[in-house]
């Protein structure tokens, strides 16, 4: 068999659900799989599959041995250490029957439940919002079913999702009473579509790389192309709220470093243990504080359909008045439990943890150089990178918020301090209780030094320009995320200085604001906005499409 096909064992007396057999063995994510009388080697644990094979004896007394051989390899493919996935089977059978009594108990067990029903339960979600779990998932499962039958696959759905998005975008666009009604429905379905390809994914277990990065990456696309169509259908109407609409996706983009940092930072700690933690899982045997905490942080089912209720019905600044006041409700709640929790804790953070939290904090050549002539001035585990962090973003922000005219040289120099200060914050490894905050006060300091730009500037296009700056900075940083998240590691130093990391853009920036005239900066800003794009978007599908990183997605519930 050919060194690049995935090999299975079954044994003939194998008794079990249809379903039990698809989970073991065509299930792309783990190198080996296993369910009781079945198990499967893709090529990279197919060597290890050949050592199980050649340590079995041979002679008298090894029968025991080969008598359910696949409980046997099993055994050993676990003790290599192969990644060796054993299926939950939940309310699913899996067995085999050495005798007719047994095989007759199996099959009673098997016509006991019914396998298509349990497949499309574990093809939802077991963690999401409430208005998905009662008022999306109900009827997309057998949406996804339908698509399985016709052979579509989940990043057909992932893309039909996003243009779906697209046009909802641009009827808000339009600026008319029957556009933002249009959009508002087609936003609704093109979230039932996003739910819908997740389940495909795990109704068919068509998990893979790609899927998972174009799902990740398109509900931004979908999300931010969509506030820009408010926008310009506001504009068309008289109300510029490009402003707003720049606000929510700096909001938006902020809550999810904070996310992701927070995990990265904690995903792999040991000793890691909270009376916060120990609290939450207590309040989690209370089913409905479970969903008031959920709905709480405005998950993306909640807020997509209030954004699209308040779309058709109300004014796009209406729906955007809402969404900063519901985000930042949401991001004060979830970062304040999250500091909580890490100060605690008892935990020690890895080496993988703090490269993780240095690569998010995606420092350029200047942070760089400022760091390794500030290396050992301080203590790992202090409180010193996120203090230095946070003055980081608190003096740029201050100045260009409060100064009368921030469009000045005074102003690189603040951003120079500003580097300064952000090259001290990552001289040491990010190890200390609260070192998960350095990646969003850098993010904050950054993205808002360019809201605040833009709209001092007071031109038309320039805030404009602007959201389309920070759309294709924060598309670096959640490429950034997902490349983590699947293994890989962060995108290349290149890239990073390339782009030249987030005090670098913030003094070209302040720079280009200093020397040119308000519209030649929004030239400038426009100019900017492109090549970055261009050399993010390039590189990273690049990545995506060569990627040999293992298939994830998130699981389903279990059965």
């Amino acid at each position: 068999m050919p060194a690049q096909e995935r090999v299975a064992v079954v044994d003939p007396r194998f008794v079990g659900h249809l379903h039990a057999l698809r989970l073991a063995l065509t299930d792309p994510r783990f190198p080996a799989a296993a369910v009781p009388g079945a198990l499967t080697a893709q090529p990279a644990a197919r060597a290890a599959l050949t050592r199980a094979v050649g340590r079995i004896p041979v002679g008298a007394g090894t029968a025991h041995l080969t008598d359910v051989l696949t409980d046997t390899l099993t055994e050993s493919l676990d003790r290599d250490g192969t990644g060796l996935h054993r299926v939950e089977l939940g309310s699913l059978v899996a067995t085999v029957a050495l005798t007719p009594a047994q095989r007759e108990d199996a099959r009673e067990a098997v016509a006991a439940v019914d396998d298509e029903a349990v497949r499309l339960r574990t093809a939802v979600k077991s963690r999401d919002g409430f208005f998905t779990t009662y008022c999306i998932s109900p009827y997309s499962r057998y949406l996804a079913r339908w698509c399985a039958r016709r052979g579509l696959t989940p990043n057909q759905v992932t893309t039909a999702s996003l243009l779906t998005a697209l046009i909802a975008a641009g009827c808000a666009a339009t600026g008319t009473r029957g556009g933002f009604i249009a959009a508002g429905f087609l936003l609704l379905f093109s979230f039932v579509l996003d739910c819908t390809d997740g389940q495909l994914a795990r109704y068919s277990l068509q998990y893979s790389t790609m899927g998972a990065w174009l799902d990740a990456t398109f509900d931004r696309a979908k999300e931010y192309a969509y506030y820009a169509g408010l926008a310009l259908g506001a504009a068309r109407g008289g109300d510029d709220v490009w402003a707003l609409a720049l606000g929510a996706m700096v909001l938006m983009t902020c809550r999810h470093v904070v996310d992701f940092s927070f995990n990265e930072a904690n995903h792999d700690a040991t000793a890691n243990t909270s009376p916060t933690a120990a609290l939450s899982g207590k309040l989690d045997s209370v089913g409905w504080t479970v969903w008031v905490r959920r709905m709480i942080v405005l998950p993306i089912g909640e807020r997509w359909a209030m954004i699209a209720v308040l779309t058709a019905l109300t004014t796009p600044r209406i729906v955007f008045y809402a969404l900063l006041i519901g985000c930042a409700l949401a991001a004060c709640y979830t970062t304040a439990g999250r500091v909580l929790r890490s100060l605690t804790r008892r935990a020690r953070r890895t080496d993988r943890a703090a490269q993780a939290l240095a690569d998010l904090a995606d420092s350029g050549p200047l942070a760089e150089l400022i760091a390794r002539s500030a290396r050992g001035r301080g203590r790992t585990g202090s409180f010193l990178a996120p203090v230095m962090a946070f003055l980081s973003a608190a003096v740029l922000l201050v100045w260009v918020i409060f100064e009368n005219d921030p469009a000045s040289w005074l102003t690189v120099g603040v951003a120079a301090g500003s580097a300064l200060l952000a090259g001290a914050a990552v001289a040491r490894p990010l190890k200390g209780a609260l070192d998960w905050l350095v990646p969003p006060f850098f993010r904050a300091g950054e993205y808002v030094t360019i809201l605040v730009l833009a709209a001092r500037a007071d031109v038309p296009g320039a805030l404009p320009a602007a959201y389309g700056l920070v759309a294709a900075v924060a598309y670096h940083h959640y490429d950034t995320v997902y490349r983590i998240r699947g293994g890989t590691g962060a995108p290349p130093r290149w890239l990073v200085r390339a782009t030249g990391g987030h005090e670098g853009r913030i003094l070209v920036i302040t720079v280009l604001a200093a020397a040119l005239s308000p519209s030649g900066f929004t030239i400038a800003l426009t100019a900017l906005a492109v090549a970055l794009a261009l050399l993010v978007l390039i590189e990273s599908i690049r990545f995506w499409v060569s990627s040999q990183a293992p298939a994830v997605h998130d699981e389903g519930e279990p059965a």
